[in-house]
């Protein structure tokens, strides 16, 4: 009896340190579960964050940086698409009537000249060659207009003014005789007279005649509105002679964009040169 007693003793001594133990096992696994757990923001209950700043602004500057990342890459976009591919321009003058009239705003084609050349009936955006623009008016703005106006033009957001530019029409492309008028008031390219369709209603192709044999790497070019039209015609004096500079071309207008109503494409004339020879 005496051993009975001493073993279940002992064996209660045992089963107690052994829950001892469990539950020290138990206390140590729950604390250290308790340790691993992560709380999403690791906030403190007065809404601030460990280093004392607040949850909301972290969320704002994430925001603010996105908003700054995209306004930047469609600003590099926009730069990228105007210097190497299109680019937009407003008509300042009344010389391209009724093709073009004054206030359309036209998107030009840069992949000409240099990956596709330059065609007879193409109208085409050049810089100035020289003094053709001279007296022109131009727009007034002050100083922070100008400077606003001249960084949304340079990343292509707004049309390029008429500032330096001209739009008309290619009649002739280097080697090519240019010539007026014929028997009938036409104009004839390397003795093959044309019918030009573009032409304002009621304008004739030319009150000025002249005989012009189109240098290399140069242009002849005439407005559609042929009696208000400063062009190859008119500029003689000026450097090149009245012809413009290949490399002076900016790029071929394809398509007019504003406004709506007169929203179109611009397509060369192909039948209008078709029987012409080559020079």
């Amino acid at each position: 009896m005496a051993a009975l007693v001493r073993a279940t003793t002992v064996d209660a001594s045992r089963a107690s340190r052994d829950d001892a133990r469990g539950g020290q096992h138990s206390m140590f696994t729950s604390r250290k579960w308790d340790s691993m757990r992560v709380t999403p923001d690791a906030a403190h209950p007065d809404g601030t964050t460990s280093d004392g700043a607040t949850g909301a602004e972290p969320r704002k500057g994430s925001f603010l940086r996105e908003v700054a990342i995209i306004v930047i890459s469609a600003l590099v976009l926009s730069w990228v698409i105007k210097s190497f591919f299109v680019q937009a321009f407003f008509i300042p003058s009344s010389s391209m009537e009724d093709t073009l009239v004054e206030g359309d705003r036209i998107l030009v084609s840069k992949m000409v000249p240099g990956v596709f050349d330059v065609h007879r009936g193409d109208v085409v955006v050049f810089k100035d060659p020289g003094t053709w623009l001279a007296g022109t008016p131009q727009p007034q703005r002050n100083a922070f207009q100008q400077g606003v106006t001249d960084v949304l033009t340079f990343v292509g957001l707004l049309p390029q003014d008429s500032g330096e530019h001209l739009v008309k029409r290619v009649i002739g492309t280097e080697g090519d005789r240019v010539t007026c008028c014929d028997t009938a008031g036409h104009i004839a390219v390397n003795g093959q007279t044309i019918d030009e369709p573009y032409l304002k209603p009621g304008s004739a192709p030319s009150l000025l005649e002249f005989d012009q044999t189109v240098p290399e790497g140069f242009l002849w070019v005439m407005g559609d509105n042929r009696a208000h039209s400063s062009d190859s015609r008119y500029n003689a004096g000026s450097p090149g002679g009245g012809f413009v500079p290949v490399d002076n071309v900016v790029g071929t207008a394809f398509v007019k964009v504003w406004p709506l109503d007169h929203l179109g494409w611009l397509r060369n004339p192909g039948a209008t040169f078709e029987d012409v020879p080559a020079p």
